[in-house]
């Protein structure tokens, strides 16, 4: 079975192209965090994974994730070789991760940045959706009947 799971984040923006025959491709690379931690340094080493999307995928990569962003990639690995056109002695060997799937991580609002946000900010925007919940209009709902008694549900 080849089977490969990632989560971690967009190093640039997905750039969307497509074949002579008009298939939608996209190659992007995630930045994925290593479970441990530098003893000498105290940082988090990374590996930096290139993933290809086809079709569809490609086109929802390209359209909602951007530089920074959390992905969460599920797709095979991938091993390409091929001989260098300048010199054809010379073969080139890359690994690489054919995207089935793509979901979202992370918050809504999250924009890759790690510094936390400031507690007046986040009362502020607090304020802004409860404000925003208070004006919510649901519009007509006439057509709705009222069921005052639930005996004659099926359930």
């Amino acid at each position: 079975m080849n089977k490969t799971l990632l989560v971690g984040r967009l190093t640039a923006d997905p750039e969307l192209r497509q074949t002579q025959s008009g298939v939608a491709s996209c190659r992007f690379t995630v930045a994925v965090n290593r479970k441990f931690a530098d003893k000498s340094t105290g940082e988090r080493q990374a590996d930096f994974i290139t993933c290809v999307a086809w079709r569809q995928t490609a086109e929802f990569v390209s359209r909602y994730f951007s530089k920074g962003k959390m992905i969460a990639v599920e797709g095979e690995l991938r091993n390409n070789n091929y001989q260098d056109r300048n010199y054809p002695d010379v073969t080139h060997y890359c690994t690489e991760v054919l995207v089935d799937n793509v979901e979202f991580c992370g918050s809504k609002n999250d924009n890759g940045s790690s510094a936390p946000a400031s507690s007046q900010s986040q009362q502020q925007a607090a304020s802004q959706e409860q404000t925003a919940n208070d004006s919510m209009s649901y519009g007509n709902l006439s057509d709705f009947e009222e069921i005052l008694s639930d005996g004659d549900v099926p359930f």
